[in-house]
């Protein structure tokens, strides 16, 4: 389980996380929503420990996260924008994490064959295309076999047999009891893959429960409109 306790953040003057308390069930499909700005991705970065929180707490199965890096090991992360050696080949990216992580694994072999990718192993990063780059971050996201996984925006730029791929092994890793977390502005894409919804509006959580129950409280069969009329409600 993930527990999240009075976070704040603040950037100078400006509060971006407004002490939002959350708890994320292990096995759990999560979706995180919201307009741009609102601080879904400042509250991801906290729980990776990327971004110090201002205060709170955050706990991983019980245990705070401040200090300590060893938990990083159960998850599995893949950003909207990663950024990696232009001049290392999709082979030699592989292996410096392995060896970096000092963790064996030989699913990446199994996750290039099913997002097509173990013939271009050997070319370099600053070959590939957009989408090309979102598969190979896909694969570093699942290949250490995490208990947690967590995807920001990670159909952006991939083709339609890409994206329907991408789900398939989302619907997978759900099935084996993975704790998933999911920013996206498809709201499609969320209510496909999701079935916990979170929303932030301001740095402030509006709704966290289940999806369906959302969309029944607002009227509407799609998560879509569910979602547009909640902005609407907080913008007035």
């Amino acid at each position: 389980m993930i527990t999240i306790k009075n976070l704040r953040k603040d950037f100078g003057s400006r509060t971006v996380l407004n002490d939002i308390e959350l708890q994320i069930p292990a096995g759990q499909a999560t979706g995180i929503v919201g307009p741009n700005g609102s601080g879904k991705t400042t509250t991801i970065k906290t729980l990776l420990g990327l971004v110090k929180p201002t205060a709170g707490n955050i706990l991983i199965n019980g245990e705070n996260i401040e200090g300590q890096w060893d938990y990083r090991r159960k998850i599995g992360y893949m950003p909207q924008i990663a950024r990696y050696p232009e001049n290392m080949t999709i082979r030699e990216l592989f292996d410096f994490i392995k060896d970096m992580r000092g963790s064996p694994t030989n699913r990446d072999k199994e996750l290039l064959e099913y997002f097509e990718l173990d013939n271009d192993i050997d070319k370099r990063m600053r070959t590939l295309s957009g989408g090309m780059r979102q598969k190979v971050g896909a694969i570093l996201s699942m290949m250490f076999d995490p208990e947690i996984l967590i995807f920001d925006e990670p159909t952006a730029g991939l083709d339609p047999k890409s994206s329907v791929q991408f789900k398939k092994l989302v619907h997978e890793e759900k099935d084996k009891g993975k704790t998933v977390l999911l920013t996206s502005h498809i709201m499609s894409e969320i209510e496909e893959l999701t079935d916990h919804l979170i929303f932030i509006v301001e740095g402030n959580i509006r709704y966290d429960g289940p999806m369906h129950k959302l969309m029944e409280r607002q009227k509407e069969q799609r998560l879509e409109g569910a979602v547009a009329k909640m902005m609407e409600e907080t913008a007035a």
